[in-house]
C-alpha cells in the first residue's frame, strides 16, 4: 500500500495551481494512481517510487486531507493540506506621503497573516511589519504620482488600493515681506505643490489661509514679536524651504534736527526715533516729505515739503504702524 510522509509546501492559494511534491513510499508497480485534494482528484507525474509531483486544484479556505490511491493497492494514509485565503486590502493611512519615501502607512485588510512581499507599484516597500491578521505596518519607498498598493502572501496577490506621492512644496516669493507685530496682514505665498492637506506657519505659529491655486496661497499673518521668521508651507511631502517675513514694531519719534526750516521746503532734517525700515513714509502736517531715506532702525533722513509759516506735526509711517507726531516750525 502507498504511504505518504510529507507534503512540500504543505499549503497554498484557494485558486490552486501550486505545484506539491508528495514524498512517501509504493508509487509504482501498484497500477494506475489517483492523487485528491480533499475528494477532488488533480492532475500529477510520478517521479519515482518515493516521490509524486502534484498540482493543487482550487478549493475553499480551510485544510483538506491530500491521499494516494492506487487501484491494485488501496488508498494512502491522509496529510492535511491547507488553502489559504488570498490577502485582501481595505485601506492605507495615511493615503499620500512625500515622493522621496519615507512616510510610514498602515494597511488594514484580513488574510494578511504570512504576507511576504508589500509593493507601491512595481516598488517593494522600504520595510514593513506584520502587525496582525489585520494589519501591517509599511515605509514608502520613493515614488511619484498615484501608484497601487498590494500584499502577497501564500494565498496570493491582494486587490489594490491607491497610494498618492506628494511633492515637497516650494516657496519662491512673498508679498509684502513684512508687516506689524499685531498681525493680520494678508500675504500672498507663491511657489509649487500647494495640493492636499497644508498647514503654513509663520516661525512656528499656524495661521489661517486659502488655497488659491496649486502655485498660490493666501495667508493671513498673526502676530507676532519684533523680528524676522521663517513662512514655510507643510504638505503631505513634507515642509517647503522658509522665506523670510519681518515683524515690524510700531515705530516711534524722538526728535527732528534742526526743528524748523523755510515754507519753501527742501530743508534736509535728520528723524531719530526706533522701529524704522525700508519703505517708510515721512509727513509734515500732513504732506509727503519730498525725499526719504532710511539710514537705520533709528535714524531717517528726509527733505521738507513746502508749507505755511507755523507749527506742523512731522509723522512717521511704517508697515509696522505710525508714530506719534512732534513739532517742525516753518518759517
Amino acid at each position: 500500500m502507498s504511504t505518504i510522509t510529507s507534503l512540500s509546501p504543505a499549503s497554498g492559494p484557494v485558486t490552486g495551481g501550486a505545484s506539491v511534491t508528495i514524498t512517501g513510499t509504493g508509487f509504482s508497480n501498484v497500477g494506475p494512481l489517483t492523487v485528491r485534494f480533499g475528494t477532488t482528484a488533480t492532475t500529477f507525474t510520478i517521479d519515482s517510487a518515493t516521490q509524486i509531483t502534484a498540482i493543487a486544484p482550487a478549493g475553499a479556505v480551510g485544510t483538506v486531507q491530500v491521499t494516494v490511491q492506487a487501484l491494485l493497492d488501496g488508498i494512502s494514509n491522509p496529510l492535511p493540506y491547507t488553502y489559504l485565503p488570498v490577502p485582501a486590502l481595505n485601506s492605507v493611512s495615511p493615503g499620500r506621503g512625500a515622493t522621496a519615501g519615507g512616510t510610514v502607512v498602515t494597511l488594514t485588510g484580513s488574510g494578511l497573516t504570512g504576507v511576504t512581499a508589500v509593493s507601491f507599484g512595481a516598488t517593494p516597500a522600504a520595510s514593513f511589519t506584520v502587525n496582525s491578521d489585520a494589519q501591517i505596518t509599511a515605509v514608502t519607498p520613493p515614488g511619484t504620482g498615484i501608484v497601487s498598493v498590494t500584499v502577497t502572501g501564500p494565498g496570493g496577490t491582494s486587490n489594490a488600493v491607491n497610494y498618492v506621492y506628494v511633492a515637497v512644496p516650494t516657496i519662491t516669493s512673498i508679498s509684502p515681506i513684512s508687516g506689524p507685530t499685531a498681525g493680520g496682514d494678508t500675504v500672498a505665498i507663491i511657489g509649487t505643490g500647494f495640493t492636499g492637506p497644508l498647514t503654513v506657519q509663520f516661525g512656528t505659529t499656524a495661521t489661517i489661509f486659502t488655497v488659491n491655486s496649486a502655485t498660490q496661497i493666501t495667508a493671513v499673518a498673526p502676530a507676532g514679536s519684533p523680528g524676522t521668521v521663517q513662512i514655510t508651507v507643510i504638505g503631505s511631502g513634507g515642509a517647503s524651504n522658509g522665506i523670510s517675513y519681518t515683524y515690524a514694531a510700531v515705530p516711534t519719534l524722538s526728535a527732528t534736527a534742526p526743528g524748523s526750516g523755510t515754507v519753501a521746503g527742501g530743508t534736509t532734517v535728520v528723524l531719530t526715533g526706533t522701529g524704522f525700515v525700508t519703505g517708510a513714509t515721512v509727513s509734515f502736517g500732513g504732506t509727503p516729505a519730498t525725499s526719504v531715506t532710511v539710514d537705520s532702525t533709528t535714524q531717517i533722513t528726509t527733505v521738507t515739503p513746502m508749507g505755511s509759516p507755523g507749527v506742523v506735526e512731522v509723522i512717521v509711517t511704517t508697515v509696522g504702524g505710525t508714530t506719534g507726531g512732534i513739532p517742525y516750525v516753518y518759517v
